[in-house]
């Protein structure tokens, strides 16, 4: 009588949206679970499943660029890496802007005319509501980022096709006029370009135009799901890493350490409160969809990374200044440290499971995130703060 082979552990990575500053947070965090997660290789998971920022972080370790290659990208303190600005993700949709601007006089008179047709039933004002399809449907254009990602994926044997990858990668955005996720990446759409793809599951709405892909309109995948973990579970994944940037901000200590004068977001204006306002709901989808997968998927274990409540440097922070993007992936390195530390003995019984062992010797250590990232030795300190000083005026030029 035969004996059945032991289960092969299956891991599968989901990484979540939260636009340029939840890519550099997710960078960090998974610095930190490379060095701290001894046997796990980020760049040889089994199943990649990317969502918004999410995705683009995917894409990258699926072909092979590791965790440390795109620090060394974001600090462009080293030479040998492609870098990235993350004012890329803000470059103004002039096409899109030009487009509705030379549609204003059509829709002008079409709105006069139809006041003269239907004066009884409408007043001017109400005809004149027409002129609101003049509002533009992204403001910021995204294409850059599909160039970006296009070029790296041409060198170094990366691919820009799901099909020549090792592993699964799956990409999600939202089908515009249906409604639905759409897994870019298995069949019928695993011929796409994976940098269209990408492109496709960024475009938050209002933010980015739609992406049109064969006669398609598709927008940001957060739209439906936060993480879309589901996937990876339903490839038979027996352990899934997740890491979601996305969390709604506790002002209660906020006062206390000098973040805010009075402890009131509303203190901060419109953008504050709506991004709180949909930082919540996205945090309350995601404890709901993890509750489900204990329930539909009872022999899976999910391992759940997220900045903390009061984690008031994820909230506050300005990642167009070269000198935060450095604190921020910094501290998204540090503080996932602390998360597996603080939860050893719960996470690493859980990573054995799969063959993974988690190092409390490494954790325990001093340690930095570029001690393990930089090439050769890194320059002074105060050459340091001179070249961020310098980086960061020229973010600002080209911001303009």
């Amino acid at each position: 009588m035969s004996v059945p082979s032991p289960q092969v552990p299956k891991v599968g990575l989901a990484l979540a949206g939260g636009g340029p500053q939840g890519a550099i947070y997710e960078i960090g965090a998974l610095r930190a679970l490379e060095e701290a997660v001894e046997g796990l290789d980020l760049t040889a998971i089994d199943v990649f499943v990317g969502v918004s920022a999410g995705a683009f972080i995917a894409a990258n370790l699926a072909n092979g660029l590791t965790p440390a290659q795109m620090c060394r990208a974001i600090v462009k303190h080293q030479r040998g890496e492609h870098p990235f600005h993350p004012s890329t993700f803000f470059t103004l949709a002039r096409r899109e802007l030009r487009k509705r601007a030379l549609s204003l006089p059509r829709l002008f008179v079409e709105a006069l005319d139809d006041f003269r047709r239907n004066s009884r039933d409408m007043s001017l004002r109400e005809a004149m509501t027409r002129l609101a399809r003049a509002l533009p449907v992204g403001v910021f254009d995204n294409d850059p980022i599909r160039a970006y990602l296009a070029e790296i994926y041409s060198i170094k044997g990366r691919t820009d096709d799901f099909r020549e990858l090792e592993a699964e990668l799956l990409v999600v955005a939202s089908d515009l006029d249906s409604g639905e996720a759409v897994r870019f990446g298995e069949p019928p759409h695993d011929d796409i370009p994976i940098s269209v793809a990408v492109q496709a599951s960024t475009a938050v709405p209002g933010v980015y135009p739609p992406v049109s892909i064969d006669g398609r309109h598709y927008v940001d995948g957060v739209l439906l799901k936060t993480m879309h973990a589901s996937i990876a579970l339903e490839r038979g994944a027996n352990l899934v890493i997740c890491l979601n940037p996305i969390v709604p901000v506790d002002t209660v200590r906020s006062v206390e350490q000098g973040v805010m004068r009075r402890g009131k977001l509303i203190d901060r204006g419109l953008i504050t409160v709506l991004s709180q306002s949909l930082r919540t709901l996205i945090h309350s989808r995601l404890k709901a969809g993890v509750r489900h997968y204990d329930e539909a998927y009872p022999g899976a274990d999910l391992l759940l990374l997220e900045p903390a409540s009061d984690d008031y440097r994820m909230f506050f922070t300005n990642v167009f200044s070269f000198a935060e993007r450095r604190a921020v992936c910094e501290h998204a390195y540090d503080s996932t440290r602390r998360q597996l530390i603080d939860r050893f003995d719960e996470w690493s019984p859980m990573l054995a499971r799969h063959g993974l062992t988690l190092d409390r010797s490494i954790l325990e250590g001093e340690r930095d995130l570029w001690s393990g990232v930089e090439r050769s030795r890194r320059p002074s300190h105060t050459a340091l703060r001179e070249l961020d000083v310098a980086l960061d005026r020229i973010d600002a030029l080209l911001a303009d």
